[in-house]
């Protein structure tokens, strides 16, 4: 297959599917070599860069088309999306602790923070940049929280092991918050304070059954004594 022709295959591919798209399935389905692939990609990225109102990101073994970052403001002011207004300052910190600590549990986050992450952590799977990732082999079973592929795309990086320090993730996140409107999280998502988060009623209960095993234990060896 001739270069010009994988190079407008694959950008009509990326415009069309708008998501992210497998560099390996689309090896396997347009029979093309990987290197062949990749030689397209650093092309596009070249024809859609700089200046240009649409890049070509790589994240995760995936392409996708996103916005030009320099643009974000305005569009954000003409588009108005919910999605990148609706994460507060605690939910951004609750972020950045998951990425650099992950998997970790929502107790441990709390450790951290010092306050308690329930809604804040409610607030980052409703945006999909967070996800369960199992739980915890100790008492209670603890969920575990890791980052997804959109946080990887929100903040333009390939892989977790290309997370960049955390003084410059600090402020990435605090150039979010400026963007950030007003509206609080649980104003969006009709969060109700005396409510447990959907995602941690499974959570609560093992807690509750693993403190009174814990209990009647010490009982038991109180009773011992």
């Amino acid at each position: 297959m001739e270069i010009e022709l994988i190079d407008d295959i694959l950008e009509a591919l990326l415009f069309v599917s708008g998501d992210g798209l497998k560099i390996t399935d689309i090896c396997e389905l347009l029979e093309l070599q990987r290197c062949e692939v990749n030689s397209a990609v650093k092309r596009l990225q070249k024809k859609f860069g700089g200046k240009a109102g649409i890049h070509l990101i790589t994240y995760n073994g995936k392409i996708q088309f996103a916005s030009n970052p320099e643009y974000s403001d305005i569009i954000a002011c003409v588009l108005n999306p919910i999605k990148e207004k609706a994460l507060s300052t605690p939910a951004m910190e609750t972020l950045s602790i998951i990425a650099y600590r992950q998997p970790v549990t929502r107790l441990e986050v709390e450790s951290i923070r010092g306050v308690n992450c329930d809604y804040a952590l409610q607030a980052l799977l409703k945006n999909n940049l967070i996800e369960i990732t199992g739980r915890k082999d100790t008492l209670g079973k603890p969920l575990l929280f890791g980052t997804t592929e959109t946080f990887l795309k929100r903040f333009r990086i390939e892989d977790i092991s290309q997370l960049p320090d955390k003084d410059a993730l600090q402020e990435k996140i605090r150039l979010m918050e400026e963007t950030a409107g007003d509206v609080a999280d649980d104003e969006l998502y009709n969060f109700k304070e005396e409510d447990t988060p959907e995602f941690l009623k499974d959570e609560e209960i093992e807690t509750i059954v693993a403190d009174e095993a814990a209990a009647t234990s010490d009982g038991a060896n109180n009773s011992d004594d």
